[in-house]
């Protein structure tokens, strides 16, 4: 007998069927736990990571407040961008994971958006 898929992975498998990325624009997933948020640049043809960012990073790690878990998020947006920049990805799929785009994620995409993401 089967499972039943249910709220945001449902949601997560809607949208995968219409977001795809390819080597010319690969696939911006986020994932937001509890405390942190975590995304990366997929390319779906090779199943290869071209790049990641979270609230986890080397990068970020001492630069961020505990409290405010959307001033982190744009944070890692802009990291996420100058990463992608640095290795010459210039436009990406968009992919919320089946989370609501309100709030974290939000943040997130707005902020690889004004450091140079196209989307």
């Amino acid at each position: 007998m089967g499972m039943k898929i249910v709220g945001r992975e449902r949601r997560k498998l809607r949208i995968r069927k219409k977001v795809n990325g390819t080597e010319s624009r690969p696939r911006l997933s986020v994932f937001r736990s509890a405390k942190h948020i975590y995304a990366q640049v997929i390319d779906d043809a090779t199943g290869a990571t071209l790049a990641h960012a979270s609230t986890l990073s080397k990068d970020l790690k001492g630069t961020l407040e505990e409290d405010n878990k959307v001033e982190a998020a744009k944070k890692v947006g802009a990291l996420i961008a100058k990463i992608c920049k640095s290795k010459e990805i210039s436009q990406v799929v968009f992919d919320r994971n089946g989370y609501m785009y309100h709030g974290r994620v939000s943040a997130l995409a707005q902020a690889a958006r004004e450091a140079g993401l196209e989307f």
